[in-house]
């Protein structure tokens, strides 16, 4: 089965969650696109942030739309992992918590990966839709560390462009 997340299904989804409750950030792809404020390639999901005390919402919103499967997928753990409708429609999701210092905290409770809270704290556009998403930089960091597609470097160079940051080694 393809997956496809056209701007329309990903509005929809951006506003249900935000009508549940759920206060969540555009990554991924669509993050990239929201930063950009316009639409640059087709996406195979949604990519979100939101804080663990989010969950009721989250799946409240999802629900009322029939996102509402889990779709195994590899590396999948209690903090990241793919929501589906049994259709076309992928939401990757990736869950942290706040520490209080301005840090937030992401993966297993013995783990030690933390970033910083403005990491979160971008703005953009998707569609006529105002969202929150990564920041430019950290956008751009977490587009490293796995292997790259042809739609990664296109990413990696619209946000050095756009942002004037300096291209990362891996993708010069």
């Amino acid at each position: 089965m393809t997956h496809l997340m056209p701007v329309e299904s990903a509005t929809r989804i951006l506003s249900s969650l935000a009508e549940a409750g759920a206060d969540v950030c555009v990554g991924g792809g669509w993050g990239v696109d929201a930063l950009l404020e316009q639409q640059t390639r087709d996406h195979s999901d949604l990519d979100l942030w939101l804080e663990v005390a989010d969950i009721e919402p989250l799946f409240r919103g999802m629900t009322a739309l029939g996102i509402d499967r889990i779709l195994p997928w590899p590396g999948d753990r209690p903090w990241n992992f793919v929501l589906h409708d049994g259709g076309a429609l992928r939401v990757d999701l990736h869950f942290y918590t706040p520490l209080g210092d301005g840090r937030l905290h992401y993966g297993a409770v013995t783990g030690d990966e933390t970033f910083p809270d403005t990491a979160l704290r971008g703005t953009g556009r998707i569609s006529t839709l105002p969202v929150r998403c990564e920041d430019p930089e950290w956008s751009l960091r977490w587009h490293q560390g796995y292997p790259q597609r042809a739609f990664d470097r296109d990413d990696v160079r619209r946000l050095c462009a756009r942002f004037d940051l300096a291209v990362p080694d891996a993708y010069r």
